[in-house]
């Protein structure tokens, strides 16, 4: 199997988000209605999606779940571009309390190594370096 460190299994999942978003699908967009990777949008109820986005839903409270959807790809796409990083999962990094989840920290070595084995379609051993624990 080959052995990779969190770092460079990271950049090959980048790599491969990179083929399926566009200039109008964020990850998050994209990941919920493929049903990979982290499932996007699609993880969190829309009560937690709202909880996500408070700024949206404080502008628009009768929001439909459709319209949080489309509004949250767009303020993730915005914020790729405002902060000049390709996917929503580098942004998130960096965020503060306009975090929606915690990017790439938000994943153990074991999930990197399985969203790695689903996108790239080869196993992988993670090695070296601490990795932070997925919070419940």
């Amino acid at each position: 199997m080959k052995q990779m460190t969190r770092s460079e299994a990271i950049d090959a999942l980048r790599a491969r988000l990179l083929d399926v978003v566009d200039d109008e699908h964020s990850i998050c967009d994209v990941a919920a209605r493929l049903n990979i990777y982290c499932h996007g949008f699609a993880q969190w109820t829309f009560h937690e999606l709202k909880r996500r986005y408070p700024t949206i839903v404080r502008s628009r409270p009768a929001i439909t779940p459709n319209e949080l959807h489309e509004l949250a790809n767009r303020w993730q796409l915005a914020r790729q571009t405002a902060r000049g990083m390709p996917l929503a999962c580098d942004v998130q990094l960096g965020e503060g309390t306009l975090r929606s989840c915690k990017g790439w920290d938000e994943w153990s070595s074991a999930d990197l190594e399985r969203f790695h084995q689903e996108l790239v379609g080869e196993p992988i051993q993670i090695v070296g370096g601490a990795a932070p624990a997925r919070s419940a």
